[in-house]
C-alpha cells in the first residue's frame, strides 16, 4: 500500500463525484447486505427496515447460524419478505444485484471486509473502529479512494445536530481558543469471569470468525461480544465505547495525528479473562500552527462520578457518563451522550449556548451512495480512520509502557523500533490483508 497515498488525500478529492453504484441509478432503490447481525447489528437491520430511507434490506449474512435464522424470521415478519442468507461473506459479494454492504462484525473484521466490499464494487457502512491495527486504518482509506466507494464510519455523533453546532461554535470562537478536550469513558462494566476453553457450539462457523486473528479453541470468553476485552479481536473498551468519545473530542478540536502520546492504566479489581484494561488514561498532543493542543481520554469501569453535568440525567444512579468536555479562554462545552451539548462562561460559568437533537447517520450514509458524493458523508472513512488511529496508538503506548514520539506526517513512532512493529500485525495464512 502506498503510505502518500493515504496521507495525502484533499478536500476537494474527499469531496468529488465519485463511481456509480453497483447495479442501480441513483434514483433506484438501494440494496443493502447487513453483515454481523448480533449486538450493534440489529440497529443496522433496524435502520434499512424502518421508515423508508429508499433502502432495501435484501441479504443478511452471520457466521453464527443461530443468529442468522433469528435474524431472518425478524425481517421477514417485519418486512413480508425473506432475505438471502449467508454465512460467509465473501459468497455474499459475488451477488451483482447487492448495491451496499452495512459490516458490524468484530473489530478484527473491520478492514478486511470493507477492502473486499469496495473491490468488489460495494459501498459501505462500517462500524467503529474501522481497523484493528494502525496500518489496516490506512489500508481501508487506500482501498476507498482506489475503488472509488462511498465508505460511512460507525460515528454516529458526527450526523447528530447538536453536536455539529457545538462544533460549529468553537470554530465560531464562542469559548475563545480551545486548547484541550477531555473524552470520558466512565461504564459500569462487570467482570467477565473465567471460561474454560470448549466445543464450538452448533451452526458456529468458527473458521470463518477466527478470520485473520491466531487460531486458538473456542470459548464463551473470545467469542458473543466479550470478545472486546481480548487483543486478537477488539482493541479494549477504548475502541469499544471511547472511539465515540475520541472522535468528538479530536472533532472538536480540530486536530488530526498527535506529536506524542503516553497511556497508562490496567485491568483492576478483577481476576478474569479479560486482557485489556478497564481503567486508563491517556494523553495525546498536538502541534496547530506552533500552538500546542491537549486531548485526555479517561477510561473507567465500574463506579464513577459524573462531570460537567455529563451523565447526570440518567435515570439510576449508577448512569454512565460517556461524553466530552472543551476548554478554551473564554468557557467551557460540555457534549452528553451524542445528542446534546451546553456551554459555561466566564469565571461565573454562566449559561451560553445548548442544544439537544440528534441524527440519522444511516440516512446520510445512503444519501451519499446516491449522490455519488464522498464529501456529503458526515463521517467519510479518512475521518474514521484517523480517530482510530488514536485508539491504536494509545493501546501500544500503554502495552509497551512508554511514551510514543511520532511523527504525525509519515505516521511513525520516532526511535522505537518495538513501537513500529505494533502499527501492524501478523495474519493468519489465507486472511491476509489485499494489497491496493
Amino acid at each position: 500500500m502506498d503510505r502518500r497515498h493515504f496521507l495525502m488525500q484533499s478536500a476537494a478529492t474527499a469531496g468529488a463525484a465519485i463511481g456509480s453504484k453497483a447495479m442501480a441509478a441513483p434514483s433506484d432503490t438501494i440494496r443493502v447486505a447487513c453483515v454481523g447481525l448480533r449486538g450493534r447489528g440489529g440497529n443496522h437491520i433496524s435502520a434499512y427496515t424502518g421508515e423508508s430511507k429508499g433502502a432495501n434490506l435484501v441479504a443478511l449474512c452471520d457466521v453464527d447460524e443461530n443468529v442468522l435464522n433469528k435474524r431472518a424470521k425478524e425481517v421477514e415478519s417485519k418486512t413480508g419478505k425473506k432475505p438471502l442468507l449467508y454465512t460467509d461473506i465473501r459468497k455474499l459479494l459475488e451477488n451483482k444485484e447487492i448495491d451496499a454492504v452495512s459490516i458490524a462484525t468484530p473489530n478484527h473484521h473491520h478492514t478486511i471486509q470493507t477492502m473486499w466490499a469496495c473491490s468488489a464494487g460495494k459501498d459501505v457502512y462500517v462500524e467503529k473502529p474501522c481497523s484493528h491495527t494502525v496500518h489496516e486504518a490506512q489500508a481501508i482509506v487506500a482501498a476507498a479512494r482506489k475503488y472509488n466507494r462511498v465508505v460511512q464510519h460507525g460515528s454516529q455523533s458526527r450526523s447528530s445536530v447538536a453536536l455539529q453546532e457545538a462544533v460549529q461554535k468553537m470554530r465560531g470562537g464562542e469559548l475563545g481558543e480551545v486548547y484541550m478536550a477531555r473524552a470520558l469513558c466512565f461504564k459500569w462494566r462487570d467482570t467477565i469471569g473465567k471460561e474454560p476453553e470448549a466445543a464450538v457450539p452448533a451452526g458456529v462457523h468458527y473458521d470463518s470468525w477466527i478470520g485473520p486473528a491466531p487460531a486458538k479453541p473456542f470459548s464463551k470468553n473470545r467469542f458473543h461480544y466479550n470478545w472486546h476485552w481480548q487483543w486478537n479481536y477488539g482493541n479494549g473498551d477504548l475502541g469499544n465505547q471511547g472511539i465515540h468519545e475520541m472522535d468528538i473530542a479530536r472533532w472538536g478540536l480540530g486536530v488530526k495525528y498527535p506529536t506524542k502520546v503516553s497511556a497508562m492504566g490496567g485491568h483492576y479489581m478483577f481476576d478474569d479473562d479479560q486482557e485489556t484494561p478497564n481503567t486508563m488514561n491517556c494523553l495525546f498532543e498536538f502541534d496547530v500552527d506552533g500552538k500546542k493542543k491537549l486531548l485526555v481520554f479517561d477510561l473507567r469501569h465500574w463506579m464513577s462520578n459524573h462531570e460537567a453535568g455529563v451523565g447526570e440525567g440518567g435515570k439510576k444512579k449508577d448512569a454512565n457518563t460517556i461524553g466530552n468536555t472543551f476548554y478554551g479562554s473564554k468557557g467551557y462545552l460540555a457534549i452528553d451522550g451524542y445528542t446534546k451539548y451546553k456551554t459555561f462562561m466566564g469565571k461565573e460559568q454562566a449559561p451560553g449556548s445548548e442544544k439537544s437533537q440528534g441524527g440519522d447517520h444511516f440516512a446520510n450514509f445512503l444519501n451519499a451512495v446516491r449522490t455519488r458524493k464522498r464529501g456529503e458523508l458526515n463521517a467519510e472513512i479518512e475521518e474514521g480512520a484517523a480517530s482510530t488511529v488514536l485508539v491504536h496508538l494509545a493501546n501500544i503506548s500503554y502495552r509497551l509502557g512508554r511514551t510514543l514520539n511520532v511523527d504525525p506526517q509519515k505516521l511513525v513512532i520516532l526511535n522505537d523500533a518495538e513501537a513500529n512493529k505494533m502499527l501492524t500485525k501478523e495474519y493468519r495464512k489465507g486472511w491476509e490483508l489485499p494489497k491496493v
